[in-house]
């Protein structure tokens, strides 16, 4: 029987095929003495390998093969029973006894060690330091990306959200720093699916106890094929008590050269802690196999809690249907392809027709059919020595899928030049910036007329003013309904404008959108009150256009003549005087024609300065109510559309595409 095969179903074979018959409760104990046990021999005659260590070895081969590991416990005098050397004499088993084994694998305390066929893993002296892994240059930048988005984002989203992200790029860095030559790989799967069985025969040996009593496996323990482990399993959380070696180490050639593979507890067991330890150590490990059987292979649990979680990291997972010698005929074929539907289903790609994806095989860890397929798989996998970076690369892009919703919405986002503009026009006829120009250029009228207009026109005019008030100007202070309503007019610009900014953002961005235009809200309407205060028609008259001056000398002109014509009629008329009435009619009909005329011709005259006065007043007014407007909202408004382009820019780096290409996703 090859090595690595299987006496029955209650686990493999250990080293040289020694049978094993009646397991004792303590882990290996059986109705023949194990090999290389110290204790005395039971009647009758013993199988041995040829090559089997002595049985009192040299003090220097015991510390070749058992010195714990810098990171193990100390070694008490129960540790050292617990070697092969110093193993204790089993205690006699009733017949009844042979399965009532009560074994939980992995509870290894001071006086149960792991088997004795199998290595403890030793801590090598004068060997070279393992080189650290190193991504390359497409990895490192999108992890660069990726803490560039999270130290942008932690101001805008809360902890939880970042969270994984956060675990990621420390899980990145960490992983960085320890062996890039080796390849950690956990065996896990559901309870009596032979996970353990599957990792005892890759390892060669009896290391992982299996039974029948579930759960059987109660803690992670780890085989390594090649030295420089240690740092690694530290990582893990695994004891130098629960670290061995391969029945082939140290083989310097063995193909599996570099695995670390870890043998994890039951996912669905019925101890919390049990799941606790998967879970943890499955977000740590280089890649995962998934052992399954035909009973449970479409478990619901398997599928919905991780298979489908982990669809992205299908490069680094194996699907190893187990058990394939209990399907008769072509049932392992048919219970194969459903595998495949499900995993397909789950959206996990399969590595077929040389294509990246998740490895699925067939095999039986009892006879050992299909293990050479997937001891070839594994030494292929390790020897390429990407599985850390893969698996970074997949966290990576499992963190970004789950940050895609606080970072893309597929719309466009942005302030565009039109809502600007309305933002500006609210603001401006919140302050009156329309109804200045006018007043402005009714002002310009009302000066003009009364320069140039008749002195009788004047004179009643005067007469008019003293009995009302003037209003000439603009009032700086409105009343207080209008005061009201101007308040109004700018909440709801400000409302409006935030809310076309925040159009198309995602949902955390959006409210930073709108709180900074809130915070910006606050005093706007006293802001622009007293800019409109500043920026109104200036103290005074109007400004006077330099043919004011003529007009006023002809309407003087036309009023002498008035004078100059009526005396001379009444001259006349008192006899002082001879009479003519045609030259102080004629002069009269003249002054009192000629000066409406020039009235009407300064009133022309004045509507396009008048117009251009009150155009001005309003500009003033608009400019000052838009940068008002700009320093308090536009511009906090714009630095957060910055913050989130620079973000999703960033984002488009973390997924390896542009800006641009994040958005049409």
């Amino acid at each position: 029987m090859r090595p690595g095969g299987t006496s029955g179903r209650g686990g493999p074979l250990g080293a040289g095929g020694a049978s094993q018959r009646g397991r004792s409760p303590e882990g290996g104990g059986s109705s023949e003495q194990r090999l290389g046990s110290s204790g005395p021999v039971p009647p009758g005659p013993s199988k041995q390998r040829s090559d089997a260590p002595e049985q009192r070895p040299r003090p220097s081969d015991d510390k070749r093969h058992f010195e714990p590991t810098r990171h193990s416990q100390p070694k008490s005098s129960s540790d050292h029973e617990r070697s092969p050397q110093h193993d204790r004499t089993p205690e006699p088993r009733g017949e009844g006894d042979a399965w009532d084994d009560g074994l939980i694998a992995r509870r290894v305390n001071e006086t149960d060690g792991a088997p004795q066929s199998a290595v403890v893993e030793r801590r090598p002296s004068g060997n070279a330091a393992p080189m650290p892994l190193a991504y390359d240059g497409a990895l490192r930048s999108r992890l660069d990306a990726l803490r560039e988005l999270v130290g942008l984002s932690r101001t805008r989203l809360d902890g939880r959200t970042l969270a994984e992200a956060g675990r990621v790029l420390h899980e990145a860095s960490a992983r960085r720093r320890l062996s890039g030559e080796h390849t950690v790989v956990a065996i896990a799967g559901a309870t009596g699916s032979g996970k353990s069985q599957l990792f005892n025969t890759l390892a060669g040996v009896t290391i992982s106890e299996t039974g029948v009593r579930r759960p059987t496996t109660a803690a992670p323990i780890a085989c390594s094929w090649s030295d420089g482990a240690a740092t690694l399993l530290d990582r893990l959380g695994i004891p130098g008590r629960l670290r061995r070696r391969p029945i082939h180490y140290p083989d310097t050639e063995s193909p599996l050269r570099g695995l670390v593979l870890v043998d994890l507890p039951d996912h669905d067991s019925a101890a919390v802690q049990h799941r606790e330890q998967v879970d943890r150590i499955l977000a740590l490990v280089d890649a995962v196999i998934w052992v399954v059987d035909p009973e449970k292979y479409a478990d619901a649990v398997l599928h919905e809690r991780y298979l489908r979680p982990m669809a992205g990291h299908a490069e680094v997972t194996f699907i190893v249907l187990n058990q394939v010698d209990r399907l008769p005929g072509e049932a392992a074929d048919l219970v194969l392809d459903d595998l495949r539907r499900l995993l397909d289903e789950d959206g996990i790609a399969l590595g077929e027709y040389d294509e990246p994806g998740a490895t699925v095989l067939a095999l039986s860890a009892l006879t050992g059919e299909g293990i050479d397929d997937l001891r070839e798989a594994l030494g292929q996998f390790v020897a390429e020595r990407q599985a850390a970076a893969r698996r970074i690369s997949a966290d990576v892009d499992a963190a970004a899928r789950d940050l895609r919703p606080v970072y893309v919405t597929g719309r466009r986002a942005g302030l565009s030049e039109g809502a600007r503009e309305e933002f500006a026009d609210r603001l401006a006829d919140a302050v009156g910036a329309t109804a200045a120009g006018e007043a402005a250029e009714r002002a310009w009228l009302r000066n003009a007329n009364r320069a140039c207009g008749t002195p009788w026109l004047r004179l009643w005019r005067w007469c008019h003013d003293r009995r009302e008030s003037t209003t000439g100007r603009l009032p700086l202070r409105a009343p207080a309904d209008e005061e009201a309503t101007a308040r109004q007019r700018v909440e709801h610009a400000v409302r409006t404008v935030s809310d076309r900014a925040s159009a198309g953002l995602p949902a955390p961005w959006a409210q930073a959108v709108r709180e900074a235009a809130a915070r910006g809200a606050q005093g706007l309407p006293e802001a622009l009150d007293e800019l409109a205060a500043r920026a109104g028609l200036p103290p005074g008259r109007p400004p006077r256009p330099g043919w004011w001056p003529v007009a006023v000398l002809a309407q003087a002109s036309m009023t002498l003549l008035q004078v100059v014509g009526g005396l001379w009629l009444l001259g006349q008329i008192l006899g002082v005087m001879s009479p003519n009435l045609g030259v102080p009619v004629l002069l009269m009909l003249s002054g009192i024609i000629g000066g409406p005329v020039i009235e009407w011709s300064c009133r022309m005259a004045a509507r396009g300065p008048a117009r251009r006065y009150g155009n001005e007043a309003e500009r003033r007014l608009r400019e000052a109510a838009a940068g008002c407007g700009r320093a308090r909202v536009l511009d906090p408004l714009a630095a957060e559309l910055l913050r989130y382009r620079e973000v999703r820019e960033q984002y488009g780096r973390v997924t390896g595409v542009t800006g641009a290409g994040v958005a049409a996703r």
